[in-house]
Order: C-alpha cells, then sequence, then structure tokens
C-alpha cells in the first residue's frame, strides 16, 4: 500500500529526512531509519558507555585516540542503524505489511525494491567497515562478531516470546566495542556494563511493542510485550532494578581500587540518575496508548545519556 508523500507513519512530522533531504534519497535514508532516530542514540549510548568506563578505569586516563573513537562511534552506530533496519525490513517485508504501523515502511510501500535495499545494505556495511579497521585488532574481530546477533535478530520474534533479549545482545555490543577500543581487551567491568544495557533494552523495547500488540497477535509475531500483558510494569520495574545494579557494579569494578574516590562517587551516580529516569517512565506507562508508549520510548535516550555524560565526567576527573 502506497503512502502519496511517502513519510512512514510513526516517523514525526518535522524529520529532517522528509524536510530536507533530496527527494531520490529519502526513501533508502527512511529505510535506514534515519527520519527516526532514537534507535542510533539507543545503539550510540552504549559505546560511549564503554568508552568513558575504561578511561575512568585507565589511570593513565584519555588520549586523542579517544576522541577519535567518540566520532568514529557516532558515524558508525548511524551506518550500522541502519544496516540492521534495512536487514530486518528485507526480512520482515511480509510482516511489516500487514501491521499498520509498519505498512508504510518503505518496502511494504514500494518505495524501496528488495534488490535495492541489499545493494543498500551493502553499501552501509562497506563504509562501516572502513571506520571499524581504524580500530585496534582486538576491537576489529569484535566488531564483525557483533553481525551475528545483527543477523538473527529479525527472525527472532518468530520462534521466542523474547525477542528483545536478541535485540539487546545487539544493540548494546557497543559497550564492549568502547572499552576495547581504547583498552584492547575485555574484562567483567565491560561485561557487567553489557548486560545492564541488554536488561535496559528488555525495558524500552517491551514498551515500544505494546504499540503493535493487537496485530502481533493477530499474525502470530512474539513479543515481550505479548508475554506480560497487564503485568508488563512488574517486569518493567524487575528490568529498572538489574540495570541500576548492573551498571553500578560495573563502575566498581572497574575503578576500584582507587586513591581519588571523585570518579567513583560520580561513577555510581550515573547507574542511579539513569534508573531515577526509568521510574519516571513507569509512572508515565500506558500500555493501551500507543502515543505514551512511543513517546516514553524515544526518551529512553535521554536516560541514556544522563548516564554517558556522569561515566564522562568520571572520566574527565
Amino acid at each position: 500500500m502506497n503512502n502519496p508523500d511517502g513519510q512512514v507513519a510513526d516517523a514525526t512530522k518535522t524529520n529532517w529526512v522528509d524536510r530536507f533531504a533530496p527527494a531520490a534519497t529519502r526513501p533508502y535514508l527512511r529505510l535506514s531509519r534515519a527520519d527516526r532516530p532514537a534507535g542510533t542514540w539507543l545503539l550510540l549510548i552504549p559505546c560511549w558507555w564503554g568508552l568513558a568506563l575504561a578511561v575512568a578505569a585507565d589511570p593513565m586516563g584519555g588520549n586523542l585516540l579517544d576522541l577519535w573513537v567518540v566520532f568514529a562511534c557516532a558515524i558508525g552506530a548511524f551506518l550500522m542503524r541502519g544496516a540492521g533496519c534495512t536487514w530486518n525490513d528485507i526480512s520482515d517485508r511480509h510482516i511489516d505489511a500487514q501491521v499498520a504501523r509498519t505498512k508504510s515502511r518503505p518496502i511494504p510501500s514500494g518505495q524501496v525494491s528488495v534488490r535495492g535495499a541489499f545493494i543498500w545494505l551493502g553499501v552501509q556495511l562497506v563504509i562501516s567497515a572502513a571506520i571499524l579497521s581504524t580500530f585496534n585488532w582486538f576491537t576489529i574481530w569484535l566488531g564483525i562478531a557483533a553481525l551475528i546477533p545483527v543477523a538473527i535478530y529479525p527472525f527472532a520474534k518468530r520462534f521466542t516470546w523474547w525477542p528483545q533479549v536478541f535485540l539487546g545482545i545487539a544493540f548494546n555490543w557497543g559497550a564492549l566495542l568502547g572499552w576495547a577500543a581504547h583498552t584492547g581487551s575485555l574484562s567483567l567491568a565491560p561485561l557487567f556494563l553489557y548486560v545492564s544495557g541488554i536488561t535496559w533494552t528488555l525495558f524500552y523495547d517491551t514498551i515500544y511493542a505494546h504499540q503493535d500488540v493487537e496485530d502481533d497477535a493477530l499474525i502470530g509475531v512474539k513479543s515481550t510485550a505479548r508475554l506480560f500483558g497487564n503485568a508488563t510494569g512488574k517486569w518493567l520495574f524487575g528490568f529498572e532494578v538489574a540495570t541500576v545494579l548492573l551498571m553500578a557494579m560495573a563502575v566498581l569494578l572497574a575503578i576500584l581500587p582507587i586513591e581519588n574516590p571523585l570518579p567513583l562517587m560520580i561513577g555510581l551516580m550515573a547507574p542511579w540518575a539513569f534508573g531515577l529516569h526509568m521510574m519516571w517512565q513507569l509512572k508515565k506507562l500506558d500500555i493501551n496508548s500507543p502515543d505514551t508508549c512511543l513517546h516514553l520510548f524515544r526518551s529512553n535516550r535521554d536516560a541514556g545519556l544522563i548516564a554517558a555524560v556522569l561515566l564522562g565526567l568520571a572520566a574527565l576527573i
């Protein structure tokens, strides 16, 4: 079903793609969700968490290469989120055509052919690989490994009630990459940070999935939103607690022992401030209001940035 102006249903009316991008590029930018940037932020923020925590843990502090990592992660997150969404839409094109919120996406609406989508996917992956090649070898191989959960995620909703776990595994890989880009290795601290990101994803993507529960039920697509139903609030509270505790453990593992307690104090503020924002979301949540669910989902950019700023301050001290 074609959308006369091509705009995707859940994009904001004032997004930059539909207002400023050249007409020929808009279908491909929509395919990459460039008109819906929340997902790019949610992929990028764990990268910045991992880098900031690694610098905070390093007695020598940061260096000029870390500045490149900050910008490279931003560009890479835009491209890899776009590549992941392109692959997702290729894989889900028949499902998307049956869901009210997604049938206006570029492939089911006829704006982009499947062949064109595959070519666009390749372009994004090649540029992403070029950026990844500027990192150390450990990080390069870690980045290549990230393609495995990215490839699996679109199919998870077909065989498990927990597809959000697979999304979390893919979307928070940057916590490991950010740490490894500075250190050239991994340890327990980034692993705890990574798992805290996964529980955060379970939190925000369950909220997001409540927009589609009726259509998902009709076509047999599984999600934690459908699984939890009216008990969603209790589950989300559990994910919030897990996120806060896991991130706090990551900070403790990374920064202890120390001579200066200030970085640790500021670092530990990150999970608690993060948790307060998640608590605010729980108080506002109405699982029967798609508009509220979408608004709260998007607000997780701010929640994640609060933690990123505080971890960044800990790294700078």
